[in-house]
């Protein structure tokens, strides 16, 4: 099978792209830039197209090998011309939701999902981290880019597929599990569901759609009270000794590990978790006194924050809002989430996906009711925020980027230039 992936530097069709490379099928795709993910797709010789998606590049490859499926991000725009193309060809063209169930019902994969508006990725690389220091095969697709592997692989002696299973767009309610993990339930992607009753009963259906659950209770455990096949974790039993910094990543680890002894895997697992190398963007060490995060969400933001103040007394969150659309749904629940930081570099927000109705909302509005505005600065990406992080640190003080837009990619950027 020919197989064309569009938008392929997302975590979300990277991954599946390699997956389908290791399972034998003809890959090839393209995408606007640059990215991580496109990076570690070229260290494995697949053919990628950066640059504008116009259909020439799609053509050409139809003609040297008519192409079977073409796969896109949700991301893409229903006139763009990579689409329109792929349409007018006759091809099979399908979010990445329906070729990922295809490879897992075709290699007859049990699914392992894990679902959650926080902590899901974190929690999906610990289990494919600790499930593979094990020596026990599985395949996988992560939403970010790793340390120890690459983001997707499909391993043809593999009894599961662990999947970092997303709610954006209904994604996960494509899926019926065999075992599905639940690691936090808040409010998110307005875009997609109108009302938080809209999201949480979204996240009941994938219950009800799994063989088995496991979750807190302190995530709705209401919505799931009345499933025989959900398993509802108290606060008390978080594994308080494992050795790992920030309660989130102690939560995640006793996540995975009671999942494990639900597939039948009766082992401790301590000193594996305790050495989980982290993933790209989840508090992720840069340099010294330097952390990148892909956090966004209020509930994100004070975990994370309680993570840095475990390592240092003294944290500076440089903090990028994700979404205008986002903003207008989550402004009034900025309160005491950011207590832990001694200074917040407040940055505009990162537009994408927005309703051009709404009024963008600025960064005065949006810290109004923070109980400690007064240590925020408001900010935006030029030297003088740099020469500021670089003084800070210079001081000895943890500085922690947080954002899911472009604000990585400065970061890295302008690291890179002062080394």
């Amino acid at each position: 099978m020919n197989i064309f992936f569009s938008c392929v530097g997302g975590v979300g069709i990277g991954p599946l792209m390699e997956i389908a490379n290791d399972a034998g099928y003809h890959v090839a795709g393209s995408d606007l830039v640059e990215s991580l993910m496109t990076e570690e797709l070229r260290k494995k010789d697949i053919v990628i197209n950066i640059g504008p998606q116009d259909g020439v590049f799609l053509q050409a490859r139809h003609h040297d090998r008519p192409i079977d499926w073409f796969v896109y991000s949700s991301a893409l725009a229903e006139d763009n011309p990579e689409l329109v193309l792929a349409k007018k060809l006759g091809i099979k063209t399908t979010k990445r939701d329906e070729f990922l169930s295809y490879v897992i019902n075709d290699k007859n994969l049990k699914l392992i999902a894990v679902a959650g508006t926080h902590g899901k990725t974190t929690t999906t690389s610990m289990l494919v981290w600790t499930l593979q220091q094990l020596n026990i095969p599985i395949s996988y697709s992560i939403g970010t880019t790793l340390k120890f592997g690459p983001s997707g692989r499909f391993n043809p002696k593999s009894e599961y597929f662990i999947y970092e299973c997303d709610e954006f767009d209904h994604n996960f309610l494509h899926y019926s599990p065999y075992l599905a993990l639940l690691t936090s339930i808040d409010f998110d992607h307005p875009d997609t569901y109108h009302t938080e009753a809209d999201y949480q009963q979204a996240f009941q259906q994938f219950a009800m759609n799994s063989n088995r659950v496991i979750t807190w209770s302190d995530q709705h455990a209401e919505l799931f009270k009345d499933m025989p096949n959900t398993t509802i974790l108290g606060p008390q039993q978080v594994n308080s000794g494992l050795a790992l910094s920030g309660e989130c990543n102690r939560r995640n680890a006793t996540l995975v590990q009671v999942a494990l002894n639900e597939l039948g895997i009766d082992q401790n697992t301590n000193d594996i978790l305790i050495h989980f190398p982290g993933t790209d963007r989840r508090f992720e060490k840069l340099a010294e006194g330097l952390y990148s995060d892909y956090g966004h969400h209020p509930v994100e933001i004070a975990a994370t924050l309680q993570l840095a103040h475990e390592l240092s007394d003294h944290v500076v969150l440089v903090y990028q809002p994700h979404q205008n659309i986002r903003q207008h749904n989550i402004r009034n629940q900025y309160t005491t989430q950011f207590e832990l930081a001694e200074t917040i570099f407040w940055l505009p927000t990162y537009l994408t996906r927005e309703d051009p109705n709404l009024p963008i909302l600025s960064p005065e509005e949006l810290i109004q009711n923070i109980t400690n505005k007064d240590h925020v600065i408001v900010a935006d990406f030029n030297d003088s925020l740099w020469n500021e992080v670089q003084k800070m640190r210079a001081e000895g003080k943890l500085v922690l980027f947080m954002g899911a837009g472009k604000i990585d990619g400065w970061l890295r950027d302008n690291l890179a230039k002062s080394i």
